[in-house]
C-alpha cells in the first residue's frame, strides 16, 4: 500500500474549498436579500422623510467585511491543504523502510517480527507474553530482568512450535520487583511503512497496511532487511 492516504489531502482541501464555497454562497444570498429590500424601501420612502443613507451604507460595509473575511479563510485553508500535501510527500522516503516506535501492536510479516521493552532497575521476573487479535494468549517466555533496553527478534511461532498466520499481535512485557509489585515497562516495535497520509492536521504512517501511527511517535528509522548495505 503506497501512499493509500493521499486522497485524505484531496478530500481535505475539497472540505476546505466547499466550505468557503458555503460560506460565499449564504453571504450572497443574504446580500441578494437586502439589496432587494433597499431598493423597495427607496421606492416606497417619503420624498418628504427620505431614509438615513448612513444606515444602509453601515450595513454594505459590513457585508464587505465579511466577505474579505471569506476570502482570508479560503486562502488559509489552501496553504493549510497545501502544507498537508507537502508534509505527505516527506514522508515517501519512509515507505519500504523499518521504522521504531512506541507501542504494543506487533507486526508480523513474512513470518517475522522484532519488538524491544525497556526494564527498569529492581525487577526480580518478568515476562513475555503474546496474544492473537481473539486476545488469545500464543508465545510467552520469560523476559531479561536486568535494566535497559533489550530486543526481540520473534520468529512467529506459537508455544507449541506453530507457525503462526502474518498480522497484528498484541505484546505486553510485565515486571515485578521483589515485593511481586508491578512495575512499568516500556514496549517498542518495529515495522515496515507501507503508506502514509494526513488525519486532522497530523501526518500518520501505516505499519504494515494494519497498524497507524503518529510521525511524532516514530523513534528511529532503518533500510529494510532486504535493501541493507552487505557488511
Amino acid at each position: 500500500m503506497i501512499l493509500s492516504n493521499t486522497n485524505s489531502a484531496t478530500a481535505s482541501a475539497a472540505a476546505g474549498d466547499s466550505n468557503s464555497a458555503a460560506a460565499q454562497a449564504k453571504l450572497d444570498e443574504d446580500l441578494n436579500k437586502f439589496l432587494n429590500l433597499l431598493v423597495t424601501q427607496l421606492k416606497n420612502q417619503d420624498p418628504l422623510d427620505p431614509m438615513d443613507a448612513n444606515e444602509f451604507t453601515s450595513q454594505l460595509v459590513q457585508f464587505a467585511s465579511v466577505e474579505q473575511q471569506i476570502y482570508q479563510n479560503s486562502n488559509l485553508e489552501k496553504m493549510l491543504n497545501l502544507q498537508e500535501t507537502s508534509q505527505i510527500s516527506t514522508m515517501v522516503d519512509f515507505i519500504g523502510n523499518q521504522v521504531e516506535f512506541f507501542g504494543q501492536d506487533v507486526p508480523l510479516a513474512d513470518g517475522r517480527a522484532e519488538f524491544s521493552y525497556v526494564m527498569p532497575q529492581g525487577v526480580a521476573k518478568g515476562t513475555i507474553n503474546i496474544a492473537n487479535s481473539s486476545g488469545l494468549n500464543v508465545f510467552f517466555a520469560d523476559a531479561e530482568k536486568s535494566s535497559g533496553k533489550h530486543t526481540v527478534e520473534w520468529d512467529g511461532k506459537d508455544k507449541s512450535g506453530n507457525q503462526l498466520d502474518d498480522g497484528v499481535y498484541t505484546l505486553l512485557v510485565s515486571g515485578q520487583d521483589s515485593s511481586g509489585n508491578l512495575v512499568d515497562v516500556e514496549h517498542l516495535v518495529v515495522g515496515p511503512v507501507t503508506g502514509a497520509g494526513v488525519d486532522d492536521g497530523v501526518v500518520k504512517l501505516f505499519i504494515n497496511g494494519a497498524i497507524t501511527v503518529d510521525q511524532s511517535e516514530i523513534l528511529s528509522v532503518r533500510k529494510a532487511a532486504s535493501e541493507a548495505p552487505a557488511p
